[in-house]
């Protein structure tokens, strides 16, 4: 049964025209939701070909493909060497990756991942996963509150946030979501109230998903998975995670620079192919989501 509420794809084409497809070769689509993406991978393969894809959201299982050339992993890409090892795979030809929350995660309710509605204060990808947006806002202190506004939220006044957040649960637990927003009243401006509460969300999902720390670990291992001249397509939709991305793209590491050989070469595992890649006005248009989409593909050198 497919699930309802996915929308459609963002950079559908344009992601897997990227993964310059093999019949015979072997993908990973690391965040599969709504199967909009693998759908168009399995167009293109032949019978010798094969796609995993990944998600550790329950409600993703009802979109899994019948066809014996596919697989669906239910858990996190941080796990993506160990899960595709179990299953004998050692090398692929092609990782297609569009990170962020689905639309069929923001559109429910009770997820808590949407400014739009009230809800208990969860945010987890993992419905079993064992940090929620409750246990962050309610027992976190408020310098890792304070740390987490400012890093992950790239706001300003995260001290003040992380400060009010602190003052007001002393009183009582902060449990939904319109609780939160009570208290961060006095820090929203009319005119800037949704892109300021957007950020201050964005910095707890990424919290307590993991978000930073599970694209490192997913990136170091692609380095060993694809095969010589195969190809990562991922799309981001902030900047912090397009910062990574692009940097190791761009040197296979998130700090510093590679080392010279005697001769002033370096060796880097990627080479970039094309440029950035941003949505057309028209698909923005028929898809809000893909406004802040980022598209970047490279090749295993």
């Amino acid at each position: 049964m497919e699930q309802t509420g996915y929308h459609n794809p963002v950079l559908l084409k344009e992601t897997v025209d990227g993964l310059a497809i093999k019949p015979n070769g072997i993908y990973v689509d690391v965040t599969f939701g709504g199967g909009g993406h693998s759908k168009e991978i399995m167009k293109q393969l032949g019978s010798e070909g094969r796609l995993f894809a990944f998600d550790q959201d329950q409600d993703a299982l009802d979109n899994a493909i019948d066809d014996e050339r596919f697989t669906l992993i239910n858990e996190n890409f941080r796990f993506i060497k160990r899960f595709l090892r179990f299953h004998g795979i050692k090398k692929v030809d092609g990782i297609l990756g569009d990170f962020g929350v689905s639309s069929h995660q923001f559109d429910v309710a009770d997820r808590g991942f949407s400014t739009r509605f009230e809800a208990d204060l969860d945010m987890r990808m993992n419905q079993n996963g064992a940090i929620s947006a409750y246990h962050v806002i309610n027992e976190y202190d408020e310098a890792d509150l304070r740390k987490m506004f400012l890093q992950y939220g790239e706001l300003r006044n995260a001290p003040k946030l992380a400060r009010a957040v602190s003052g007001a649960r002393k009183e009582e637990p902060l449990k939904t979501s319109i609780a939160l927003k009570e208290v961060l009243k006095p820090f929203l401006s009319k005119h800037r109230e949704h892109k300021i509460l957007a950020q201050i969300y964005q910095a707890i999902r990424i919290e307590v998903n993991q978000e930073i720390e599970v694209l490192k670990e997913f990136l170091e291992q692609t380095i060993e998975l694809l095969d010589q001249g195969g190809r990562i397509s991922l799309i981001s939709y902030h900047s912090l995670e397009d910062r990574l991305v692009k940097r190791y793209i761009r040197s296979g590491m998130f700090e510093g620079e590679p080392e010279k050989d005697m001769y002033g070469n370096v060796s880097v595992p990627f080479k970039k192919v094309g440029g950035l890649i941003v949505p057309s006005d028209e698909e923005i248009k028929q898809n809000n989501r893909a406004r802040s989409a980022k598209l970047r593909v490279a090749e295993r050198i």
